[in-house]
């Protein structure tokens, strides 16, 4: 049972750009990355204030604090200190002053020191600075490190006793609530980069979709769908490029319908003529014998000229059936294998050798048998005209496809003209020869048309076993595709 299936028209691409030498990221990449960078910088730029005016905040607290208490310890030692006659007064009038748990307190007084924890806190960890200030009549405070952690030292002169009172507290505890607070804002900062990302993402999808419309609108035209146009209304910042491109798609449109049916409707008058010139010539080519060799020769000329100009009309009119979406194609499925036999057998001469795997055989594809048979005979007609004939047809597989080799002993198809010798009226650098060269540029073209209308490709390639020549690559999808056989090894015994 046959499937028709409508045609749709299409243009050939060639990427015609040449690459840049530097790859550059994509649009959506660049905007992702331009979020995740301002969430970077703004939530750096947060944590590095907030974690500053903390810290500043929590030493003035801490400094303002144990200067206070220290003056208020010294005051209370001024009013205690003359009644204390004994070193034993002194010691307890020291370690009565208020201090917190972790504060130690010193006391010179009358040439003497006096330390709640000697061990601790002595003169000797007094910094020389502090005390010469604090010696002169001047409150002081200075930071410094010893016994491994850092210190606030305080120092309080004892006015009319010519004493000095010190008082030291530890900033460690100060500075692991810093550095817990560090970790926490870096903790944050990442975070807040992490969700920039995932904004700028979102964000890039929402803003370059009317974009991806854009390119898939691109693709429908390029692929044939030349009604293909974009909406036009939801957003008046996108109608600015909607209605041009709209504009663009309906101008192209007209342009290759108005081409195809010039093309379709020369080829149909031509039809006629043409047929008549046929039958004339045929008439005088049973009569040839009866006119001058010189006669002959003209005849010969015209009656080529003649096929030439017939197939030129036939292959137009073919590629105009591609261009106006006339092709209708009754599909079949059929072994390959057995297709491309039969075809090489009519069209060949049968003088072509069909070489595959056994595993090949049964194989099946989804074609129009009378289309892809002119497939093949253009492909052994190109290999004829411009290599000397096809020396082998070699069928294999591929993953879910199925591809048919023609080779040939030519001089090969160059690498800058792998592509052109598809397109319309291109022969390439081994064609263009009148005296020799019959076509017309439209068979591989026909090919390519034909190919991609079953859901295939072809191209062309050097021969794979080294030999000269060319390689022209078929290549089909697998109806049902069986697994591929894979050789498993038994274990040994």
């Amino acid at each position: 049972m046959t499937k028709p299936i409508q045609a749709r028209t299409r243009s050939r691409r060639r990427n015609r750009i040449i690459s840049p030498v530097r790859r550059r990221f994509g649009l959506r990449t660049r905007l992702t990355f331009t979020f995740a960078l301002g969430a970077a910088v703004l939530s750096a730029s947060l944590a590095f204030i907030t974690y500053g005016l903390t810290r500043q905040n929590l030493i003035d607290q801490r400094e303002n604090s144990a200067v206070s208490r220290s003056i208020q310890n010294a005051d209370q030692l001024t009013t205690e200190l003359p009644f204390a006659t004994t070193p034993s007064d002194i010691t307890h009038d020291l370690d009565s002053l208020p201090t917190p748990n972790d504060a130690e307190s010193l006391l010179h007084y009358q040439g003497q020191w006096y330390s709640t924890d000697p061990l601790s806190f002595s003169e000797r960890l007094v910094p020389v600075n502090l005390r010469i200030l604090v010696s002169g009549g001047q409150p002081a405070r200075m930071r410094t490190e010893f016994l491994d952690s850092l210190q606030l030292v305080v120092g309080v002169p004892l006015t009319g006793l010519g004493g000095e009172y010190y008082e030291t507290v530890p900033m460690n505890d100060l500075e692991r609530t810093l550095s817990g607070l560090a970790y926490t804002l870096l903790g944050a900062s990442l975070l807040t980069t992490l969700g920039g990302v995932l904004i700028g993402y979102w964000a890039s999808r929402r803003i370059f979709a009317p974009l991806l419309d854009v390119g898939t609108a691109a693709h429908s035209i390029a692929g044939g769908r030349l009604d293909t146009r974009l909406p036009v209304g939801a957003d008046p910042d996108l109608d600015l490029i909607a209605i041009p491109f709209n504009e663009m798609a309906q101008a192209l449109e007209d342009r290759i319908e108005r081409d195809a049916r010039f093309a379709s409707e020369v080829s149909h008058e031509l039809r006629s003529p043409l047929m008549t010139l046929a039958a004339s010539v045929e008439v005088l080519e049973n009569q040839q014998d009866e006119m001058t060799e010189r006669a002959q020769t003209a005849l010969g000329l015209l009656s080529a000229d003649i096929g030439r100009l017939q197939q030129l009309v036939e292959d137009l009119l073919e590629i105009s059936r591609f261009d106006v979406g006339a092709i209708t194609l009754h599909l079949e499925d059929v072994v390959a294998v057995e297709m491309v036999i039969q075809a090489v057998s009519i069209l060949g001469g049968g003088g072509v050798a069909v070489k595959f795997e056994p595993a090949v055989g049964e194989l099946i594809v989804r074609v129009d048998k009378r289309r892809f048979g002119r497939v093949i005979a253009n492909l052994l007609d190109n290999a004829s005209r411009y290599a000397g004939g096809a020396t082998a047809v070699i069928i294999a597989r591929q993953g879910d496809m199925v591809q048919i080799a023609i080779e040939d002993r030519g001089n090969g198809v160059p690498e800058e003209e792998r592509d052109i010798i598809f397109d319309r009226f291109s022969r390439g650098g081994e064609g263009g020869n009148r005296s020799t060269d019959r076509g017309v540029g439209l068979g591989l073209a026909l090919v390519d048309e034909h190919v991609r209308l079953h859901g295939g490709r072809v191209w062309v390639e050097d021969r794979i076993d080294g030999d000269q020549g060319a390689r022209f690559m078929v290549e089909l999808p697998i109806v049902n595709p069986p697994p591929i056989a894979t050789d498993i090894e038994e274990p040994a015994r």
